[in-house]
């Protein structure tokens, strides 16, 4: 079975849930069984008792029903991120899928030309040139190979080699690296105006419903407003900040993880400066801040994470390679996914950067930042394919 047969099956096939409802019906069944085997009078309430008891351990035992809330809960978490999935990539699905969509119904027979313009499709959903180049001529060698000439046919095939680009052989982790020892710190770059901020505050947001305790550090001492920025939404959320306007943020590092240490802080976020027009600086403050965490932790920090605006396509790839040069980027947050109609950036990232994406933006709610799992949004993006 391929991945897009796979994935369909995953999201919308049901009949296998196990529901309270269904361990009812059973133990109803079983109570009329046991009735009729020791030809209890079904009006004998005390009768029926006895043996209605009896058998709802015996059901209980084998249905776990110790476990079966925790998996119904389960069930419904994985429904709800599912359905923030699909939402948050109604543009993109509207956009290039449905451009797919209309391409399989306009050709009966692959060409030269059908080729030709799903390759058009895809560099307009920003895929990127490079990565659609490849993925074409993977595609081509597949149809030659197993000798499809139906575009119909195609679609899963499809689905399948855009995963394959993304995954490329590779074990991808979208979990944050928790330190085992002492606080986690976790430094956030990113170009002014991606919402470095808002995605911080979230992400706090999210490890406090987890039962952890955070603590916001603001080091992007240089934009005016971006320390008290952070501070409204430690405020907003309901967690602990350190932050010092004017002063050297290697320094206001320093502090805060020792304020962190004294608290028996889970988690240090820190916000740092995005200029990236002058990247010797912005290095050498990086170096700086994480000899200083270094020096504090050991280990130093656990994740550096990119945080990067779905919405503005290549540019945002390129900030991504810019970003790589100077610092070790171990995840990407890419926000405002459900704002753009070109979704494709998350498999050009992985592609062209080799950074994996930890977090995506789909929309303005807590909850719409979301853990990135490739297969809910392989899901979301081909529903209507499916």
């Amino acid at each position: 079975m391929g991945l897009f047969s796979r994935i369909k099956n995953m999201f919308k096939d049901t009949k296998n849930e196990d529901t309270r409802e269904e361990m009812q019906k059973r133990i109803e069944d079983e109570e009329q069984l046991v009735a009729e085997e020791y030809d209890v009078d079904i009006e004998n309430e005390d009768s029926i008792k006895q043996e209605k008891e009896k058998t709802t351990n015996v059901i209980e035992k084998s249905v776990d029903t110790k476990n079966l809330k925790g998996q119904e809960d389960g069930v419904v978490d994985v429904k709800k991120d599912v359905k923030v999935y699909e939402k948050g990539l109604t543009k993109s699905r509207q956009g290039f899928v449905s451009k797919l969509v209309s391409l399989t119904s306009k050709y009966d027979k692959i060409t030269s030309d059908y080729f030709d313009e799903l390759e058009e499709i895809l560099i307009m959903a920003d895929i990127g040139v490079n990565t659609v180049m490849s993925f074409i001529d993977r595609l081509k060698n597949r149809a030659k190979s197993e000798n499809i000439t139906d575009p119909s046919l195609l679609k899963e095939i499809i689905v399948d080699e855009l995963f394959i680009i993304y995954v490329n052989d590779e074990v991808l982790s979208n979990k944050i690296q928790y330190n085992s020892d002492g606080p986690t710190v976790l430094l956030f770059i990113g170009v002014n105006g991606v919402g470095k901020t808002t995605t911080i505050g979230k992400l706090a947001n999210k490890m406090k419903d987890e039962g952890k305790k955070v603590l916001l550090v603001g080091a992007d001492t240089f934009r005016a407003g971006a320390v008290n920025q952070l501070k409204e939404w430690s405020e907003k959320v309901g967690v602990s900040f350190y932050g010092k306007e004017d002063s050297d943020p290697a320094s206001v590092v320093y502090d805060g993880i020792l304020k962190a240490k004294e608290d028996n802080i889970d988690v240090v976020l820190v916000d740092t400066a995005g200029r990236l027009q002058n990247k010797v600086n912005l290095m050498k403050e990086l170096e700086k801040m994480n000899k200083v965490i270094d020096g504090l932790i050991e280990g130093g920090a656990s994740e550096t994470l990119l945080v990067i605006d779905a919405t503005t396509g290549q540019n945002g790839i390129s900030q991504a390679k810019a970003f790589k040069e100077i610092t070790n980027i171990t995840g990407i947050i890419l926000t405002k996914l459900d704002g753009t109609a070109k979704g494709g950036i998350v498999l050009a990232i992985k592609e062209e950067v080799g950074i994996p994406v930890k977090y995506i933006g789909l929309g303005e709610t807590k909850d719409d930042l979301q853990v990135f799992d490739i297969e809910k949004y392989i899901y979301g993006l081909f529903k209507d394919m499916m």
